[in-house]
């Protein structure tokens, strides 16, 4: 027998055979979707990314300014594993206040990640090498789709608890309490910061209270998913109010996941930082050794543009003041939007109550529209939000929003 025909008698095998097929990410589907589409009405309200009266693209005049003063002496040096020092510590004096920053320095250990979901990889790495067993992690449900992924992707049991109740269209605090009050010591909860993704539903401050003591009752750990730090009210201590809360006032141990994308536009650069409150500073150090650890087998060192211009405008007092602005732009424009498309709604008839748009907060609106309505409004008049209904607020604009409400009116009265 030849060796062509051994050859031939030998089927071909890949080492990842056994490679499972993952259906893209849904979001990023409904993207393409959208891009794909020739319609001039069509309407993109899936993305969540903030997008201005006509519909582009925003860069802010803060980042703007702080691109300008870095060109004059930009280098392109690695930055330590860690990160760049000056962003770490702006990123946590803008989580936790001038005045705590101050306070609990010396308990802190911080990291810059890649965005948020870098910091909730790392959040996720630090725990799973510091406790045994492994802690449960308890998500909200419904919640931002890759809190799960990420979680399982290191081995963690995940378990939902409710959070919304659909019937109301409100955040279900009791089932938020319950759940808190049945997990076991040690147990993990993710926590929204503000704006909570999807539903736009977060605690009152008597409610995060509540929530407060039970996390120091029942020993559990915070994990804070802080996204929308000023971008979701235009004020970052009104935002960072849970955060500080947990932290000062309830003197708990707790994580804070920082990203830049939404508040300063930073989408592409990958902007985020890793905070960790300790009770001791004997932690503080031990922690932060860690951190640097699992940075340098992950990435090595993180990048330093957009680090760069972040740390740049939270330091410099006029820059800083240019981008409040530019954050009470931007959540006044979504929360006009969002009043717009209730007018139009309530206006046109539509079947249902629609006070639990403007009782929301945030980017994301949860509409509570079934998926078939969700699917005719995607073929029969190009509007794309998740199947879930959740909307990208920041998609609407003067042009389009009349035109969303009174699809959403037609679909609901053919139902």
């Amino acid at each position: 027998m030849t060796s062509e025909t051994i050859t031939r008698n030998v089927t071909t095998q890949s080492w990842f055979d056994q490679a499972r097929f993952i259906p893209p990410d849904a979001i990023f589907a409904l993207t393409a979707q959208y891009a794909a589409d020739r319609s001039p009405q069509k309407v993109n309200l899936g993305q969540g990314t903030y997008r201005d009266e006509h519909g582009n693209p925003w860069v802010l005049p803060s980042v703007r300014e702080s691109r300008k003063l870095l060109s004059k002496e930009l280098n392109h040096e690695y930055l330590p594993i860690i990160g760049l020092a000056d962003f770490r510590n702006e990123a946590a004096k803008l989580a936790l206040g001038a005045e705590l920053f101050q306070k609990q320095q010396d308990k802190l250990a911080t990291c810059q990640s890649l965005s948020g979901t870098g910091a909730l990889h790392l959040a996720g790495l630090l725990l799973r090498a510091c406790k045994t067993p492994l802690p449960k992690v308890y998500i909200p449900e419904p919640t931002w789709s890759n809190h799960h992924q990420v979680f399982s992707s290191l081995g963690f049991q995940c378990e939902s608890f409710k959070y919304y109740n659909p019937e109301t269209k409100d955040l279900d605090i009791e089932s938020y309490y319950s759940a808190l009050k049945s997990a076991e010591p040690n147990s993990v909860f993710i926590i929204h910061a503000c704006a909570h993704n999807p539903t736009g539903c977060d605690p009152s401050k008597e409610q995060w209270r509540e929530l407060a003591h039970l996390f120091k009752e029942r020993q559990l750990f915070p994990l804070f998913d802080a996204a929308y730090l000023g971008f979701n009210s235009g004020n970052v201590d009104s935002d960072a109010f849970a955060i500080r809360l947990f932290i000062e006032e309830m003197n708990l141990e707790a994580g804070v996941c920082l990203s830049f994308a939404k508040n300063m536009g930073l989408y592409g650069e990958r902007v985020g930082c890793f905070l960790l409150a300790t009770s001791t500073e004997e932690a503080a150090v031990k922690t932060q050794s860690m951190l640097e650890m699992l940075q340098r087998s992950e990435v090595s060192n993180p990048p330093a543009y957009g680090a760069k211009i972040a740390s740049t405008i939270l330091a410099d007092d006029t820059l800083r003041q240019t981008w409040h602005d530019d954050l009470v732009t931007m959540s006044s424009r979504i929360r006009s939007m969002r009043t717009e498309l209730y007018d139009s709604l309530v206006t046109s008839a539509a079947p249902g109550t629609w006070e639990h748009l403007i009782r929301q907060s945030g980017m994301f609106g949860f509409l509570g529209l079934s998926p078939s309505v969700v699917l005719k409004l995607r073929e029969k008049y190009h509007i794309y939000m998740a199947d879930n209904s959740r909307i990208s607020i920041a998609g609407l604009n003067k042009q389009n929003v009349d035109y969303v409400g009174k699809s959403i009116t037609d679909c609901l009265k053919q139902e």
